[in-house]
């Protein structure tokens, strides 16, 4: 889900070099224009679902007006496609608030089903005379079209299995991506996330995938999408960081760029060091142009690294508060972001040899005894080697003793040199001696 940009943050606006013009976005809910912003970058499925969660989310936090107008849109796709279940459930969920306009129409719903059980049975036939025929390639086709139809129908498992039974009709490298594509596209909807990263490493080995950069592009976010969800973030960071700038819309049935931007930078921050974070954050020139469609994410990058935590903290609790709305990103966000602001205590402690806690508090823009506790968690974790005056409210860092540490690396210097000195020794003692063993010639069988 990108960010919109609709009004200017409060106490908040630290300009980026090279960047257009700061734009941020609402703190809170959502606001009804951005179901429009939704509409307006995702295409099929993706479209449905993210519609149907926010409708969800916003009927949790009590805000009517965001939930029926992506209900609307709800109804809307489902009345254009044959998903009579997604029809269902659309007017369910509207429950006759919207007017009769919106109410079930059963001799809509049974018209589409006959409809699509013709189609089906159409379908099937076709198939079984493929494979009466035995020619690959319309077997192929075959199992794909019933796929399409059972995808497009919302049957998820009959749509996997028809894709899948095509991998033994391929006969070609683009058959073999088309197919992985088809089941990664299943799979991240069907939230087998093991099933994805199988296909994403059977597609990536496709000598096809080294000249199409936009099949490339869609693994990477596949595989990002799959271990987001694992929860292996760093992973994730450096599969959405691959993703170039050339995406556009071409993934936008599965995902926007905006998302990839926004799940890369926000992944990045929470499991990336700092030199990692410059070179492949900051310093890609194909990141940086999808950075440039989320302002927020962006400022929120620059300011981490520039050491600006308190305009950083401020840019992710805001973003937080709007990523609760995001389909794949809502249940990870307070994670990450408390990732990303253990990281910056850490970060903030490591020049200095003693800290003033009340200023630090001012910094991360919260009470001293707040932070306190979570410099004594940091503490306990290992993340900070320091100790606390509660007193006093002072940081002490545990200084190394830099003397000890040089007398035992050079001490450690010379076993190793003495080593490999009696080593070189004994070699050239065996040697001279001739004690060297030689491997044994295999005696060849004798002829009659």
């Amino acid at each position: 889900m990108a960010v919109p940009s609709t009004s200017m943050m409060e106490g908040s606006a630290m300009e980026i070099e090279g960047a257009q013009g700061a734009t941020t976005f609402p703190h809170g809910l959502l606001q009804a224009a951005d179901v429009e912003t939704i509409v307006s970058q995702y295409t099929g499925h993706a479209l449905v679902r993210r519609i149907v969660f926010v409708a969800k989310k916003a009927a949790e936090k009590k805000d009517e007006q965001l939930e029926l107008d992506a209900l609307k849109v709800c109804f809307e796709e489902a009345k254009k496609s044959e998903n009579t279940t997604l029809y269902k459930e659309a007017t369910s969920l509207i429950g006759g608030r919207l007017g009769q306009e919106y109410d079930p129409d059963a001799a809509w719903m049974e018209q589409v089903d006959r409809r699509t059980a013709q189609k089906q049975d159409k379908l099937e036939s076709e198939l079984n005379g493929y494979k009466a025929n035995l020619i690959k390639e319309s077997i192929r086709m075959g199992h794909t079209f019933l796929g399409e139809f059972f995808y497009d129908k919302g049957d998820l498992q009959s749509a996997l299995k028809c894709y899948i039974r095509t991998r033994d009709y391929c006969t070609t490298s683009n058959h073999v991506v088309t197919m992985c594509l088809n089941v990664i596209k299943v799979s991240l909807e069907l939230e087998n996330y093991l099933h994805v990263l199988n296909y994403v490493q059977k597609g990536e080995q496709s000598p096809s995938v080294a000249g199409d950069p936009k099949v490339a592009d869609k693994l990477k976010c596949a595989a990002g999408l799959a271990n987001l969800a694992n929860k292996k973030y760093k992973i994730a960071a450096r599969s959405f960081l691959q993703v170039s700038a050339e995406l556009d819309d071409n993934y936008s049935d599965v995902i926007a760029p905006q998302d990839v931007a926004t799940y890369g930078a926000i992944c990045a921050l929470a499991s990336f060091d700092r030199s990692e974070l410059k070179e492949k954050v900051i310093d890609s020139v194909s990141f940086r142009k999808l950075l440039e469609l989320v302002p927020e994410v962006r400022e929120a990058v620059y300011d981490f690294y520039a050491s600006r935590y308190t305009n950083c903290l401020k840019l992710l609790d805001a973003l937080r508060a709007y990523l609760a709305f995001d389909l794949h990103l809502h249940s990870h966000i307070g994670e990450l972001c408390r990732c990303i602001r253990e990281k910056a205590i850490v970060q903030y402690t490591i020049p200095f040899t003693s800290v003033v806690l009340r200023n630090m508090a001012a910094a991360f823009n919260t009470q001293v005894d707040a932070l306190e506790r979570e410099i004594a968690d940091l503490i306990a974790k290992g993340h900070i080697s320091a100790r606390v005056d509660s007193h006093n409210k002072i940081l002490y860092s545990r200084g190394t003793d830099h003397r000890s540490a040089t007398f035992a690396k050079v001490e450690k210097a010379g076993r190793d040199y003495l080593r490999d000195s009696e080593n070189i020794l004994l070699r050239a003692r065996l040697l001279e001696h001739n004690l060297v063993q030689t491997p044994q010639k295999k005696l060849e069988p004798m002829g009659d």
